[in-house]
């Protein structure tokens, strides 16, 4: 019979050669070396089967975005990823499943540099990952929900709406051809660090695209006590929401949510340098409004009230 502690040795127990690291895995508690003037950043996410991904979802794309869920969430607080903890709930102990999940874990978390330094593995009913990530930033270099200003540029990261057409797809709802793209990016986001690496001294607010492009827009809104007008006619689709019906894509694209994109604010006086930062980096970011004090709430260039409906875990 496999217990939790062969489950361990075998698939979580990965050397680390991290100078940041001094105990790990193996002890009943990590041993850290923080590096001096730095602030500690902490995110924590769950991932239950059939609730955050199809209960057919294939191991390695658990795993993958498990812990690109955090890494996302870093990248929106402006911070690199050191250290991260796995919990993780099982139904049975397959074999060819944890291998599979814990070479895709090992896989995402060597890509960006994030060392697993312990957790927890128990039996239960249904399926759950949860991952806490740490990361470290120079504390003029945090990003913010609540720091927007009246006149800031919107902008995000990439495509809006992947995701969730692919999740249509899987769900066998969607009005197009579906799209291995779309499902890549619902099972595989990728983490926007590098992008946000360059909004570090720029951005005046940030966060990443989770539970939909209007819902999370809503809570920079809230926390910065602003509103905001969206140019729709600006929000970034991709050819596969560009050739369906235009309202299901906006749908998509503004209340699906699962992107992980960054959705941050850029102040006037550094626009024009931003737009240089991203012609010299190759970035593909889209400016899709303003932020205006004037505005109560979310509006088009037409003035339509725009609702922030996004994925909430209690309603649906």
């Amino acid at each position: 019979m496999t217990s939790e502690f062969d489950i361990i040795s075998q698939y979580f127990s990965w050397n680390h050669k991290a100078n940041s690291i001094h105990t790990a895995v193996g002890d009943d508690g990590a041993i850290l070396i923080p590096p001096v003037g730095k602030q500690l950043v902490v995110t924590t996410d769950t991932l239950i089967s059939d609730v955050h991904f199809p209960d057919n979802t294939p191991a390695d794309a658990i795993a993958h975005k498990a812990l690109a869920v955090n890494l996302s969430d870093l990248a929106a607080m402006g911070a690199e990823p050191e250290w991260f903890t796995l919990a993780l709930t099982l139904p049975n102990t397959d074999p060819q499943w944890l291998e599979a999940f814990s070479q895709s874990l090992k896989k995402i978390a060597s890509q960006y540099s994030i060392a697993l330094i312990g957790g927890d593995t128990t039996s239960g009913s249904t399926l759950s990952i949860t991952i806490t990530a740490m990361g470290f930033a120079e504390p003029h270099h945090l990003l913010l929900r609540s720091t927007a200003q009246s006149g800031d540029l919107i902008y995000v990261s990439g495509l809006l709406g992947d995701a969730a057409a692919g999740l249509a797809m899987v769900q066998q709802r969607f009005s197009g051809q579906d799209n291995q793209h779309c499902i890549e990016q619902l099972n595989k986001p990728t983490p926007q660090l590098t992008i946000a690496h360059h909004l570090r001294g720029i951005a005046s607010s940030c966060i990443d695209v989770s539970d939909g492009f209007l819902a999370d827009l809503n809570h920079i809104l809230k926390a910065s006590q602003l509103g905001a007008r969206i140019h729709l006619d600006q929000i970034p689709l991709s050819s596969t929401l560009q050739n369906i019906d235009h309202q299901e894509a906006l749908n998509y694209a503004l209340s699906g949510g699962d992107d992980y994109q960054l959705l941050f604010t850029i102040p006037q006086k550094h626009h024009a340098n931003f737009k240089k930062i991203c012609q010299q980096q190759d970035l593909l970011c889209y400016c899709v409004g303003q932020i205006d004090h004037s505005i109560n709430g979310m509006i088009t260039s037409q003035g339509k009230i725009l609702n922030a409906k996004g994925f909430n875990h209690f309603l649906g």
